[in-house]
């Protein structure tokens, strides 16, 4: 199993190249979850997301090298065998 952290530094600038990456491998996200808020009432300018990969290796690092070519993103990796 794969898990992937990406931390946006600057949503306003970065969300729409990553939403693309994401978009086109969406088939391999079992599980996405993504966090931006301040409070209730106010969002953050950077945000996190969280995604669980089900692809072969070389899918996976399709999504991995997409996402490593986006300036303003730091992708991190944990991979745990079953």
């Amino acid at each position: 199993m794969l898990i992937v952290g990406i931390f946006v530094k600057d949503r306003i600038k970065e969300a729409g190249k990553t939403q693309q990456a994401l978009s086109a491998h969406r088939s391999i996200i079992r599980t996405r979850l993504g966090f931006h808020e301040v409070n209730e009432s106010k969002c953050s300018r950077n945000g996190l997301i969280i995604l669980e990969l089900k692809g072969s290796d070389s899918e996976n690092n399709a999504l991995i090298s997409a996402l490593a070519e986006i300036g303003g993103i730091d992708v991190k990796l944990m991979k745990f065998n079953k």
